[in-house]
């Protein structure tokens, strides 16, 4: 995610689109750039119909574009709504691993160092497998290691975070049978390891489930047509002027269902997305601060 200032207006008028974006468009800019060149060539130097001959109007596409304009608000409402729900979500999970780890600091003993660096590698290990998880997948080997075994916990495993989540159910029922935390405590700390769940499955619900495929085919058919029948519309009217206007009409319009298109899905590695890289970062330092303090020097 870029960190911009909201209030910069010439920075932001000149900056340019995230690279995914411009990509996209380019291609499409130049060949409607052609397309509308060479309608223009046919119908006022091969043709030589102008507008006596044939009386082109924009009436059809003013009426459209309301049409269309209503679906390009929808389809980015909806697009934000599924980018603002992940970074609520993002925030919840980095209030429960600080409430997870202040919660582990009262419950365990100051010398228990075994147990305070195993949840400090845990919950790190959560929270970057969960990041992982939504990308391309969690490698093994990128994971703090808590405990001799602990790569043995993963053979075979699809689904890394739930494993993690897992473990800590383990240890923390361990801490109970063993005495060293008491029912109590094991019913206040079931709160945040039953949110990470939670948090997991309503990322996962926005990761895999994008807008219904009629949806996107028929705004996309429409978004097509409405472009394609531009230059018709404007030709004979301002002749070779049509070019650049065709030109601006599709970059605005197709700018708006690509940057849909990119937000919908916000947990990738582009300009837009969220910044999960530095959540997961926040996180690890706070949870090291909380569980495993560095001793204050003597003055």
């Amino acid at each position: 995610m870029v960190d911009y200032n909201p209030k910069a207006w010439f920075s932001l008028i000149t900056h340019s689109y995230s690279r995914h974006v411009m990509r996209t468009l380019q291609p499409v800019l130049f060949f409607m750039g052609a397309y509308s060149a060479l309608c223009c060539y046919l119908i006022l130097d091969v043709f030589r119909l102008h507008e006596k001959d044939f009386h082109s109007t924009i009436s059809m596409h003013s009426l459209l574009g309301i049409v269309l304009g209503l679906f390009l608000v929808f389809r980015t409402n909806s697009a934000y709504d599924r980018w603002w729900e992940g970074r609520k979500l993002w925030g919840s999970l980095v209030n429960n691993t600080r409430n997870l780890a202040h919660k582990c600091n009262a419950f365990l003993p100051t010398e228990d160092r075994e147990n305070r660096i195993y949840f400090t590698s845990m919950i790190i290990n959560f929270a970057n497998s969960v990041r992982d998880h939504l990308r391309d997948g969690v490698s093994i080997d990128s994971l703090e290691e808590a405990g001799a075994d602990f790569k043995s916990h993963f053979k075979n495993v699809k689904h890394v975070p739930n494993r993690i989540s897992s473990m800590m159910y383990q240890r923390i029922n361990e801490l109970f049978k063993n005495k060293i935390i008491s029912g109590e405590h094991l019913f206040l700390v079931d709160k945040e390891l039953k949110e990470f769940s939670d948090i997991l499955g309503a990322c996962e619900r926005i990761k895999n489930t994008p807008i219904p495929y009629s949806y996107s085919m028929y705004i996309k058919k429409f978004i097509f047509i409405y472009i394609i029948t531009l230059p018709f519309g404007f030709v004979t009217q301002t002749e070779y002027i049509t070019i650049p206007i065709v030109v601006l009409i599709s970059f605005v319009i197709f700018s708006v269902e690509l940057i849909a298109e990119e937000i919908e899905d916000p947990f990738g590695k582009d300009i837009n997305d969220l910044p999960t890289d530095e959540l997961t970062g926040k996180i690890c330092d706070n949870i090291r601060e909380i569980l495993l303090p560095q001793p204050i020097a003597n003055v």
